[in-house]
């Protein structure tokens, strides 16, 4: 790793997960840099939120020894030329400037969302579209977009070793570097603006709804809707919203389970409706409840009994739930993972094993844009992190938003645009390639919502051979 430019604690990140990979990482660093006006802002912010990724920091002593040379150079640059050598050489450009405050002014400048891009040599290989969840304040900012430079270097060193990196359209270059320190004000009382303007018009801190409807007899993956046919928005009392609809026939019912949040309790618990006998849905009755948040509720069938398996990434686990007494008795079955923060793992099942797709969150980065895959001869494990983890890192197409859409012999994964918001969007990837040697998904084709669903987004969508249902922002 070849830092002509401050060490930051994304830099010493990215060298506990290289070396965590098994690569021998040493750094190479270059003369003391001024602090500028990225610096400066970054200590401005820390009285409020501590440090961040982009905070200046030291190397790892252990990885500091001396010129030398390896397999291969991370070049870290943040304005320096690159020095050419036979190496290969790996660096990043962030909305196309090579040094962090630059890409930053530039988002800030345009409104534009993050978009890097991996380096070879002089070819762009690979890209990543890090999600914003707060432009308000640039330590958070950099947080999420480090975030995803960390996974980008990962990703794209993995793929070069397996030797599945292949050149892509170059994107433009920018010419010259917007002043950071002239668009910060600017951007901080816009954005400021607008989440006071946004909280006088909410009632109620946050809010999702949950709507069915008769199953249409099947989605075009090709171009993908909701439609005209009009949905049943689930009530409640006002005082907890529901999300995460997921949707089951068994034993001559129709069972619709979904995370429910009371806002007295602040966490997420599992509850579950049967369709009634004049076609609607009635309060949702609690059937599963942990110290920690539950949602997702994906409920499956497998060889006779029925699982469910919840998301619980806050307690850093994965746990796979099995029916005692269904639909209102859960026991805890088998822990899948333990030890990450995994969101909405959605379970495959594709020639013979088992495959198990959701998002991880790096640590203070998104917990939305991160692709990651695990895979198990059976449900219950055991469960191998891929070798190409991440697989990808795209607010608009890594985090799953449904169960598998199983069509003409093909899979498509439903997965979550939180390009705009979170919950903003929802689209259709096919899976290309799925086993133990590669991932390949085809591009996001966006799930339209016609004038079924007068809703701010979708964010999560599921359907059975008789019911579909859908969820959003309220």
């Amino acid at each position: 790793m070849n830092s002509p430019a401050p060490w930051r604690r994304w830099h010493s990140l990215l060298a506990r997960r290289l070396c965590d990979a098994g690569w021998s990482v040493r750094a190479d660093l270059g003369p003391t840099v001024p602090r500028g006006a990225l610096d400066r802002l970054l200590a401005l912010e820390a009285r409020r939120f501590g440090g961040s990724l982009a905070t200046r920091d030291a190397p790892p002593a252990e990885l500091v020894d001396g010129p030398g040379t390896g397999d291969a150079v991370v070049y870290l640059t943040t304005g320096a030329d690159m020095v050419p050598t036979a190496t290969p050489t790996f660096r990043l450009t962030i909305n196309g400037h090579s040094d962090l405050a630059g890409g930053l002014a530039q988002v800030l400048r345009t409104g534009d969302l993050p978009e890097l891009t991996l380096w070879l040599d002089d070819r762009a290989v690979l890209s990543a579209r890090p999600m914003l969840s707060d432009r308000l304040w640039l330590s958070r900012m950099c947080d999420e977009i480090l975030a995803g430079a960390v996974g980008l270097v990962e990703s794209g060193l993995k793929r070069w070793q397996a030797g599945l990196l292949e050149p892509m359209e170059a994107p433009g270059m920018s010419p010259s570097t917007p002043s950071l320190m002239r668009y910060y004000l600017p951007n901080l009382v816009a954005q400021g603006a607008r989440r006071a303007v946004a909280k006088l018009g909410s009632r109620r801190p946050f809010y999702w709804q949950v709507a069915y409807r008769p199953a249409r007899p099947g989605i075009d993956p090709l171009s993908p809707g909701l439609g005209n046919a009009p949905f049943t928005v689930l009530p409640d009392d006002g005082t907890r919203f529901y999300a995460d609809p997921f949707v089951i026939a068994r034993s001559g019912g129709v069972f619709l389970f979904v995370e429910e949040f009371p806002y007295s309790l602040g966490r997420g618990i599992i509850s579950v409706s049967q369709l009634a006998s004049d076609g609607t849905f009635g309060t949702p009755r609690e059937v599963l409840r942990e110290p920690h948040h539950l949602s997702y509720p994906q409920v499956f069938e497998q060889e006779g009994d029925v699982f469910m398996l919840p998301e619980s990434g806050g307690a850093n686990q994965l746990v796979l739930y099995r029916a005692e007494e269904f639909p209102h008795r859960w026991a805890r079955d088998t822990v899948l993972l333990d030890g990450v923060d995994v969101n909405d793992a959605t379970v495959v099942s594709r020639e013979g094993a088992y495959y198990l797709i959701g998002t991880e969150r790096l640590g203070p980065g998104s917990a939305s844009d991160r692709m990651v895959v695990y895979h198990s001869p059976t449900l219950r494990g055991p469960w191998t992190p891929h070798p190409l983890n991440p697989i990808l890192i795209d607010r608009a197409g890594a985090r799953p938003g449904g169960a598998v859409l199983k069509q003409d012999g093909r899979l498509w994964l439903k997965v979550q645009d939180g390009s705009t918001a979170y919950g903003g969007g929802l689209g259709l990837r096919e899976i290309i390639d799925l086993n133990v040697h590669n991932v390949r998904f085809g591009p996001v084709v966006p799930i339209a919502m016609g004038t079924a669903w007068h809703r701010t987004g979708i964010h999560t969508l599921n359907i059975d051979e008789e019911w579909e249902v859908v969820d959003s922002a309220g």
